[in-house]
């Protein structure tokens, strides 16, 4: 049975649609199951960002048929792995959980990737260049985690 990863950030339109793009490009569909959601709905049914559509595209990743979705508590059960983006994302994600088994779902994307960095900077309100800087960082980071699970 196919393992299941949910990438998740604030509005689900900059960095975990990448992160899912990412995840998936560089795992065996047999072998993982990969999705993304916001913790906010402010941007539900939404497409990605044009700026992470158009880094992904570069980097040879189709993103562009994503939709924006909030994360449930029905996803906290669903999943096996929850990834987030920043310290906000785990606190809101942990804030749906019922068990321990449930937060222990749950964790940084970067906490596999050994940079001292916590967080995957959210680039919405910055340039082109802050989607480069993310798209190279979740990269990593999908790198480092699929090479210990």
């Amino acid at each position: 049975m196919a393992t299941k990863v949910l990438m998740v950030c604030l509005g689900n339109i900059c960095r975990s649609p990448l992160a899912e793009g990412i995840f998936r490009h560089l795992s065996n569909p047999t072998d993982f199951v990969v999705d993304s959601a916001g913790t906010a709905n402010y941007h539900t049914g939404a497409a990605p960002d044009p700026r992470s559509i158009a880094v992904a595209a570069k980097n040879g990743i189709d993103i562009s048929n994503q939709k924006a979705r909030q994360l449930t508590q029905d996803d906290i059960a669903k999943f096996n792995h929850i990834l987030v983006m920043d310290q906000q994302n785990l606190t809101d994600a942990l804030a749906l959980c019922n068990t321990q088994e449930d937060r222990h779902k749950i964790e940084l994307l970067t906490s596999a990737s050994g940079l001292t960095a916590s967080n995957v900077p959210d680039p919405y309100y910055g340039n082109k260049k802050g989607f480069d800087t993310v798209y190279e960082l979740v990269y990593s980071c999908c790198e480092a985690w699929l090479s210990i699970h």
